[in-house]
């Protein structure tokens, strides 16, 4: 994203550690990574900022409470209803933003940091920061990363008849076959968003499905973003974390360890797929 601009810090910045126990990838939050739980790593770039001023953590689950706390990151006590399978993620950082607001903090610039993602770097934590604060006008700034493997030109859907589709409807031109020929299509990254607290407070909605991040979202480009939901993706965030110099280290904490025997079989990963993986990162 080029070199890194000389700003001030003229805007209260705080950081939102997010994440569930409820899961199907059982502990996947706290689950040993090269020594540390899997929410150290975005928690670790985020307490590395100079420009972040306090530090919260919400979660229904006192392991991953625990673990953040032993970062410098504040419990946040989710609901029950705010931690379901099938709850928004803006509850709980609505939560959050009430539960400091009791505390007489209100701050202009809101980092989320979502546990289950490892591929996060201080600099690109800055760099957004610095973005929002050179432009307050914007709604958000978020990672994406660019993928025409999964372009929506590509995308089927099964009809009535249970035959496939173009899911994406009235299209009359001739489209490539080569994705390096379609328009380049963006994927949001789920490692951290940047958010304008003022714009989210207004709930005046934003682009589907992530209304609460408003209209005006500037995108800061990164090569990949590894969510970790089953046991594959465990091994590639590993393998992220090696290629980019991290080292195994003894944990400071307690970290879960992962049982395959009790992960539901979606979640199980057969050893010749990682390692194909593997050899592909490598």
């Amino acid at each position: 994203m080029g070199e890194k601009r000389q700003v001030q810090k003229s805007s209260s910045v705080c950081a939102l550690l997010t994440g569930r126990g409820n899961n199907s990838l059982k502990d996947k939050n706290v689950l040993d990574i090269l020594g540390h739980p899997v929410l150290y790593y975005p928690g670790k770039a985020a307490a590395e900022s100079s420009l972040i001023e306090r530090y919260f953590c919400s979660s229904d689950d006192q392991k991953i409470l625990e673990e953040a706390q032993r970062l410098g990151f504040q419990s946040i006590v989710r609901p029950e209803e705010y931690a379901r399978p099938d709850s928004q993620h803006v509850d709980c950082i609505l939560h959050a933003l009430r539960v400091m607001e009791q505390e007489g903090y209100h701050p202009q610039i809101l980092i989320v940091l979502l546990a289950n993602n490892v591929t996060v770097e201080t600099r690109w934590i800055d760099d957004c920061i610095r973005l929002m604060q050179e432009n307050m006008q914007l709604s958000a700034v978020v990672p994406v990363y660019q993928d025409n493997d999964h372009h929506p030109l590509r995308a089927k859907r099964m009809n009535e008849q249970g035959l496939l589709e173009m899911y994406e409807q009235n299209v009359s031109e001739k489209i490539s076959t080569n994705r390096q020929d379609l328009p380049k299509t963006y994927f949001l990254a789920h490692n951290f968003w940047v958010l304008n607290v003022q714009t989210l407070l207004k709930g005046e909605g934003g682009q589907m499905p992530w209304a609460f991040m408003g209209h005006r979202i500037l995108p800061y480009e990164i090569e990949e973003s590894i969510d970790i939901h089953d046991t594959m993706d465990l091994e590639i965030a590993r393998l992220w974390l090696e290629k980019n110099h991290f080292q195994h280290k003894p944990g400071s904490g307690s970290c879960a360890k992962l049982n395959l025997e009790s992960q539901p079989d979606s979640d199980k990963t057969d050893i010749n797929t990682v390692s194909v993986v593997a050899n592909s990162i490598e």
